[in-house]
């Protein structure tokens, strides 16, 4: 499939727009303003990172209303309840929700991550038992990967689950699990071959959260939320058969999983990045430090930015496979644009930036849980070092 080219109307699609894309277009725009009315109207703008915590069972009530219309899961088979849509339509619906200013979705990690890998690695068994619970949004999912000792180091991965009699026991710990405190399952990796190493050995396994056997602790962030938690297996269970792809090949797995994380959503992502570029512009104008030849540098300089994250995502979002390294370039280009629009709204506010009341603002907000974005999802220094190493083929950094 060839990269994704931008119509003239302004949205992304796959080689040029047609009267078709421009009808969906259209219904997705006029669904969405009918519809984020009513017991929905004080949705927008609601939830997404650092923010999760907005309205969440309405922002889960509202997901629900998108399920029951059509409008979950576009991409996937109609045969497991999607749409079948192409890409192109795919990004058109991202970008419309984006633009309507539509809540975060709550069900992120079950749709645009656990799906598509069922879909790719699992049993007919699996995909009939799961998929219906994502696509209807009754059940939600987290992910758990990283652990306290295997951060962006994915094979390091000590959690240890072994076969006893019909299921797996899993015993280990996971950190940074975001929305485990909300989520009815999580997918796990973890060591099932005794004295395996780095990339063999690992599995992938689906498990209940509802059980003794999980302790889920809450982390404060420096927002003072706390949408991710650790997560502490004693002896959790989950059947024989829940492990996605065979025993021992849980890398193989999990790298499926990364490559769909960073990517059709990310152009509404974009959107939403542009919104806080405009509302900072506009701050400046209204304060007068736009006249600072500093700021207005600085603002230029994000626009500029900007416009490199769309263009490399539509030159990328066609591509199968990720030989050239694009899901980590992507990463390290939004982390670093993101983080340093958090300190230009720092900059734009000024030194009544550095006042909070009992709440932060959005801009202290935004600044703050900035500094997260090139450290979660993969740390920038990891994602250079794959680009080093496995697109340049540079030497390995030297590992304990």
């Amino acid at each position: 499939m060839g990269a994704i080219q931008t119509s003239e109307s302004g949205t992304a699609g796959s080689g040029g727009a047609d009267s078709g894309d421009a009808a969906f277009a259209r219904e997705v725009r006029e669904w969405l303003a009918d519809n984020l009315s009513g017991e929905f109207s004080g949705l927008r703008g609601l939830g997404g990172p650092g923010r999760e915590h907005e309205a969440f069972d309405e922002r889960l009530a509202w997901d629900r209303h998108l399920a029951a219309a059509g409008w979950t899961c576009l991409g996937w088979p109609e045969q497991y309840g999607g749409r079948d849509a192409s890409v192109r339509r795919q990004v058109i619906f991202h970008e419309e929700y984006a633009k309507a200013n539509a809540p975060a979705r709550v069900s992120h990690v079950g749709e645009e991550l656990l799906g598509p890998t069922l879909l790719a690695f699992g049993t007919e068994e699996q995909k009939q038992r799961f998929l219906p619970g994502v696509r209807n949004v009754t059940e939600l999912w987290c992910q758990g990967y990283s652990e306290p000792g295997a951060g962006s180091d994915l094979a390091a991965v000590s959690t240890a689950a072994q076969l006893d009699g019909d299921e797996w026991s899993i015993t280990g710990q996971k950190i940074w699990t975001s929305l485990a405190h909300v989520a009815d399952w999580c997918f796990v990796i973890a060591r099932t071959e005794k004295g395996s190493s780095r990339h063999k050995g690992l599995s992938y396994l689906l498990v209940p959260m509802d059980q003794p056997g999980i302790e889920v602790r809450p982390i404060i962030q420096l927002t003072g939320s706390s949408e991710f938690n650790e997560v502490f297996f004693d002896n959790a269970r989950t059947a024989a058969d829940l492990v996605v792809g065979e025993p021992g090949q849980g890398w193989r797995v999990a790298m499926g999983t990364l490559a769909v994380e960073r990517g059709i959503s990310t152009l509404g992502q974009q959107i939403r990045f542009e919104r806080e570029l405009a509302s900072i512009e506009e701050l400046a104008q209204e304060s007068g430090v736009d006249g600072d030849p500093a700021i207005a540098a600085r603002i230029d300089d994000a626009w500029v930015g900007l416009r490199v994250l769309r263009a490399h995502a539509l030159r990328t979002m066609g591509e199968s496979g990720d030989e050239g390294g694009q899901a980590s370039v992507g990463k390290l280009l939004w982390a670093n644009w993101h983080r340093s629009l958090g300190e230009l709204a720092m900059a734009v506010r000024g030194p009544a930036g550095l006042l909070a009341a009992d709440d932060l603002d959005e801009w202290q907000r935004l600044y703050l849980f900035t500094r997260a974005d090139t450290i979660y999802g993969g740390s920038n220094e990891v994602q250079r070092n794959i680009i080093a190493e496995r697109v340049l083929g540079l030497p390995r950094e030297a590992r304990p």
